[in-house]
């Protein structure tokens, strides 16, 4: 297809190859995704692209196209450069499911929803629901940043403990458009990639003006996937600086590794216990792993809250290779010691 990138050999299994990859995109209202989507369906013309519309959000995509084709199923409507665009009243599965026949016709999925803070269900239906995981793949999520207004949302103090949806939507985010960034001084702007980089420090940052996002860095990237942890930069683990006072609304990110082969039994009693009672915290989770008696196979994971996806890496373990084991986690109340401490406890000794 036209515009679809080549990211020489491919990575990821030929079967994810050929299921079509859904963008998710979250973000405040005012961020610029009405922007960013009439972009994507009026001025590019390099990518064919499917624009799903969350519904509730209050802000529709700019009337003349809405208003000329509501005869369409599930309000469809096709325009000049390949792309369609539709707007989702309550059911996803629906809509999806009703694409499903010509997904072929589409490079991506680009999933716009209004104010959301939490994507967990939406990954949870595509991964879970058979109909859904046999022809689509979640690709990436992108949080949409208005540089202007961002750190006021970041700041937001909310009522008896409710969720800040700013802070959760950095926190999932694999990729943050920094949006409307003619609008800030240089200096504002090495603060706020600071401040994001400290509540995620795996999402890459990149920098546009009016929603003018490269396509090509956010749509089919694959970021969204166990592998991910791979392209973490090695830094982010070996940083031991003093971390900020430990507050329980505190959202960060934590890195851990170390050497040594993992007992499988009581890593998995480990995480079923730290899912169990932390699940609500913990946004995401990504790992490298390496097992006792498991040859040279190289495990990973990567998690939203409960939902984790486990299994072998594409490539075993080199060998030459030191085995670290590593970690991410991005969440609320996180304290790295006690994390540090108990998943060293499951490493696997001798005396067995």
């Amino acid at each position: 297809a036209k515009g679809r990138p080549h990211n020489g050999p491919a990575t990821m299994a030929e079967q994810a190859a050929d299921l079509t990859p859904i963008t998710v995109v979250t973000g405040f209202l005012g961020a610029g995704k009405t922007t960013l989507v009439n972009y994507i369906l009026k001025e590019q013309n390099e990518w064919k692209i499917a624009v799903l519309e969350n519904e509730f959000g209050e802000v529709s995509i700019d009337d003349g196209l809405v208003a000329e084709s509501m005869d369409a199923p599930e309000d469809l409507i096709s325009l000049d450069n390949g792309c369609v665009c539709c707007s989702i009243r309550g059911d996803l599965i629906r809509t999806l499911g009703q694409l499903s026949k010509r997904r072929k016709d589409f490079d991506a999925i680009l999933l716009e929803t209004t104010g959301m803070a939490d994507p967990a269900p939406i990954v949870y239906t595509v991964q879970t629901n058979p109909k859904m995981s046999d022809n689509y793949r979640i690709d990436s999520i992108v949080c949409l940043a208005d540089a202007k207004h961002v750190t006021q949302h970041l700041d937001e103090k909310k009522p008896d403990g409710a969720v800040n949806e700013a802070l959760q939507q950095v926190a999932f985010a694999d990729k943050i458009l920094l949006n409307k960034l003619d609008l800030v001084t240089e200096e504002e702007k090495k603060t706020l990639k600071e401040r994001l980089k400290s509540i995620n420090k795996f999402a890459s940052i990149i920098e546009t003006e009016r929603s003018h996002a490269p396509l090509d860095q956010i749509l089919a990237v694959n970021s969204f996937n166990m592998e991910s942890i791979l392209e973490v930069d090695p830094n982010f683990f070996s940083s031991e600086e003093e971390k900020p006072e430990h507050r329980a609304d505190l959202v960060q990110s934590v890195g851990i590794q170390f050497g040594g082969l993992l007992h499988a039994q009581w890593f998995n009693m480990f995480m079923m216990d730290l899912l169990r009672e932390r699940a609500a915290d913990l946004y995401r989770t990504k790992g490298l792993l390496s097992f006792h008696g498991q040859g040279d196979t190289k495990f990973v994971f990567q998690g939203v809250h409960e939902q984790i996806n486990f299994g072998p890496a594409n490539k075993p373990w080199g060998k030459d290779e030191e085995r670290v084991n590593k970690f991410v986690f991005i969440g609320k109340n996180l304290n790295r010691k006690e994390l540090t401490k108990s998943l060293m406890e499951c490493l696997y000794t001798d005396d067995e």
